[in-house]
C-alpha cells in the first residue's frame, strides 16, 4: 500500500520536494502519519492555516482523516498576494 503527500507553497521547500510516496502496512490515520516525518515539517504541517485536501476534495478544519491504499493528501498553506 502507498500513500502520496502533496506539499505546496512554502511547505514544499521545507520537504525537499513537492510530494513523497509513503509505504503503508494497513490504513492509518493522520496523526500517525505525521508522526513518522521529521519534527520541524510535521509541526508545519500541523499549523493553523494549513488546508487538507484529500483525493482533490478540501477537508474542514480539524479533519483528521484515515489514508488508504493509492490515497493523495494535499497540505495547503495560506496564500498571500496582491
Amino acid at each position: 500500500m502507498t500513500i502520496k503527500l502533496v506539499f505546496l507553497g512554502r511547505l514544499e521547500d521545507l520537504a525537499g520536494a513537492g510530494e513523497m510516496l509513503l509505504p503503508l502496512d494497513e490504513p492509518q490515520a493522520l496523526p500517525a502519519i505525521l508522526a513518522g516525518l521529521p519534527a520541524d515539517l510535521a509541526a508545519a504541517l500541523q499549523g493553523p492555516k494549513v488546508k487538507l485536501a484529500l483525493n482533490g476534495a478540501l477537508l474542514p478544519p480539524g479533519a483528521e482523516p484515515v489514508l488508504a491504499d493509492g490515497d493523495e493528501l494535499a497540505f495547503l498553506p495560506p496564500v498571500s498576494g496582491g
